[in-house]
């Protein structure tokens, strides 16, 4: 089911960077938002994961509890992040519960995943490299498409967006301002 505004986020059960086998209910805020992206090993995803803990803090001040939905395995992810300072929970989900329920498909081609979009990937690429990261270990679905949800506590919808190509996503800076 794609979810639309006043639509209801379904309960998972899923493993996080920190915990396993938890409900989605009982981790969830006042105000939560579902950051979806490819996997930690993706350049672009893992600037994604570091400029999102770099904003934190203007997040939680506006009451929001924050979470990056990815494609990794756990432990892939626990190792990956070890050294790393992040403040929210990320949600593993290497068997792509939450992306089919919530039909959050990859694209159909490369073309489509990068649509006309090229000088963007590039540049937010450039970006991630220059703050050092570089590519990881390959998971999940290459041509995997993003999306982004706003919740309240009993996972009422109140934004939801599916990305049309790889960098169809709100900066984080466009987040903040939007919340």
């Amino acid at each position: 089911m794609k979810l639309t505004e006043g639509m209801k986020m379904p309960d998972f059960t899923v493993n996080t960077s920190r915990c396993d086998n938890v409900s989605l209910k009982e981790i969830m805020g006042e105000k939560n938002i579902f950051w979806v992206i490819r996997y930690i090993g993706c350049t672009v995803c893992r600037y994604d994961v570091h400029l999102l803990a770099k904003q934190y803090e203007k997040i939680a001040e506006k009451g929001y509890t924050l979470f990056v939905v990815m494609q990794s395995d756990t432990e892939h992810v626990r190792r990956e992040l070890k050294n790393a300072d992040v403040p929210f929970e990320i949600i593993c989900d290497n068997g792509f519960e939450i992306y089919n329920t919530l039909e959050i498909y990859p694209a159909e081609s490369r073309e489509q995943l990068v649509g006309d979009q090229l000088d963007k990937l590039k540049a937010k690429g450039a970006a991630a490299r220059e703050a050092g990261f570089a590519h990881g270990d390959y998971e999940g679905n290459e041509l995997q498409l993003p999306a982004l949800f706003i919740t309240d506590k009993d996972g009422t919808v109140k934004y939801a967006h599916y990305g049309k190509n790889i960098v169809d996503m709100p900066t984080v800076e466009e987040l903040i301002e939007m919340l």
